[in-house]
């Protein structure tokens, strides 16, 4: 029963994770970034559409084609996965090699494209079986309709096994923080009570000759 619980847990927090749309304010030159947690060997499609701020209007408006964007990612060991600068809408592919937190960030490399009105981008990360196109699986794997379904069944399952997969790493990566941190906690305690003693036992040693110095005066 507990099994199937954590199961049914899995599948709705990898449903949860894997779409996600949001959009932010970014002004010239500045630089967003923000964190995506993801299995290894995953494949994840963003896609963006930068508008521009119109002030006579008080909205936003379709940027010009001249506006990009430059786009990095990042992966948990700082490793340059992405980085090229891409127009003011499309789509942006990579795939994760290791497990944790990548770093994705978007910024203008120009300031003369908007003048500094701020813009407003828009994203849509899809990460998993949601980065897969079945529209272009169909025709070109020629697939019915039933074994489209298997296809997406099996997708999915792959998907949840790799969520469960990188669960147990993060779960063996905060293992070994706590165990050394435990570890450094125990020294230093280790060490402050031997600073204790010593300082303690010098004190009492000059104490003792004072002591003893008094009285042959």
């Amino acid at each position: 029963m507990k099994s199937a619980v954590n199961l049914l847990f899995l599948i709705v927090l990898s449903v949860l994770h894997t779409v996600c749309g949001l959009y932010f304010h970014i002004g010239e030159t500045e630089r967003k970034c923000f964190i995506e947690e993801i299995p290894d060997e995953t494949n994840v499609i963003v896609n963006y559409k930068v508008e521009l701020y119109d002030p006579r209007s008080g909205g936003y408006m379709p940027s010009s084609p001249g506006i990009g964007m430059h786009v990095e990612v990042r992966d948990p060991d700082d490793k340059t996965l992405l980085s090229r600068v891409y127009s003011s809408e499309g789509r942006i592919s990579f795939t994760s090699h290791t497990p944790g937190e990548h770093v994705i960030c978007m910024f203008s490399n120009s300031t003369a494209w908007f003048s500094g009105s701020q813009l407003k981008v828009h994203l849509d990360i899809q990460v998993g079986e949601h980065a897969i196109n079945y529209g272009d699986v169909v025709q070109k794997e020629k697939l019915s309709e039933l074994q489209l379904r298997i296809r997406q069944l099996l997708d999915q399952v792959d998907q949840i096994s790799k969520e469960q997969n990188y669960q147990r790493y993060r779960e063996e990566r905060f293992r070994q923080t706590s165990e050394s941190t435990n570890s450094r906690v125990l020294w230093w305690s280790i060490i402050q009570t031997a600073i204790l003693l010593t300082m303690g036992a010098w004190q009492m040693k000059h104490l003792k000759s004072f002591f003893e110095a008094k009285k042959l005066v």
